[in-house]
């Protein structure tokens, strides 16, 4: 079997898509599909099961899955042993979130496009926040992404943290609780909320801190742009827990500490064996943060 026989079966596992696959790999779907069908040939094993509509693995795919990535990213580390970093080829597939400002984006896609030329970068934004960014990387949809959940949500990931942010309760600014120096949860057991759907790093931290305080709130506008929040705040929709520090500031928004605090830790997150380019990636992110 050759390298872009295997590469072309991982492509429609990850993607669970012929056309899905054939347009990230730049072919036509006939010949992933002749790939696809010489290598299960060579295997003497079916890997997919097909229908009109979807592709699924089959317990022998599902075997084969995880040695296939190991076998293209083994031939990327002899690339980038032969030829060292400027060697570097293949692609990186980055997730984030809706309007976050935790990287500077364009900076660094340029920035890696100029040191690695051979390396094609793409970058999506996931509908669904952390929880489906990570369910993404696990499934081999993503190769990084930004992920910002408790620990027991991350297994098989493994994390880069960048950033820990405080949360804060956001008031408006005539609220009869925007005057106290601190506030704890059950000082808002009345109030109705706005926040990130469900599944976002935020909402998940905020439900749980809430559940384990015993007490019970009502989420009446959710919102997946996270620096909106204050505008939602100071338009009089509810008011807001969040990690403050990532929420666009406002005049006649106030932002009043918890107790006891919690923090919102946000890292960049891949599977556990990252091909060489992802880690040059990775690195290079956190090169430009700490600049």
């Amino acid at each position: 079997m050759d390298l872009p026989t295997v590469e072309a079966f991982l492509a429609v596992a990850e993607e669970r898509h012929f056309g899905a696959a054939a347009a990230r790999l730049h072919l036509v779907q006939s010949s992933v599909s002749a790939a696809v069908a010489r290598l299960e040939r060579e295997l003497g094993a079916r890997l997919l099961d097909r229908s009109p509509r979807s592709v699924s693995l089959t317990e022998a795919g599902e075997a084969v899955l995880p040695e296939a990535r190991r076998l293209l990213a083994a031939a990327d580390r002899m690339r980038l042993a032969a030829g060292g970093e400027a060697g570097l080829t293949g692609s990186v597939r980055l997730g984030t979130f809706s309007a976050l400002p935790l990287l500077d984006l364009p900076r660094l896609l340029a920035a890696f496009a100029a040191a690695h030329p051979r390396v094609e970068v793409r970058l999506s934004t996931s509908p669904s926040g952390s929880s489906g960014l990570a369910a993404d990387i696990r499934a081999g949809r993503l190769d990084v992404g930004l992920v910002a959940l408790p620990p027991d949500l991350t297994g098989g990931l493994a994390l880069t943290p960048l950033a820990r942010h405080r949360f804060a309760v956001l008031l408006r600014e005539d609220h009869p609780l925007a005057g106290r120096a601190r506030l704890r949860l059950a000082d808002l057991a009345d109030e109705s909320f706005i926040d990130g759907p469900e599944g976002f790093g935020h909402r998940v931290f905020s439900d749980r801190a809430f559940a384990a305080a015993g007490t019970a709130r009502v989420v009446r506008t959710e919102i997946a742009d996270l620096p909106s929040l204050g505008d939602y705040v100071a338009a009089g929709l509810g008011v807001a827990v969040a990690p403050v520090e990532l929420v666009a500031p406002r005049a006649d928004v106030v932002a009043v500490p918890l107790e006891p605090a919690f923090e919102w830790e946000v890292a960049l997150a891949t599977r556990a064996d990252p091909a060489p380019a992802v880690t040059a990636f990775t690195r290079l992110a956190l090169d430009l943060r700490a600049a």
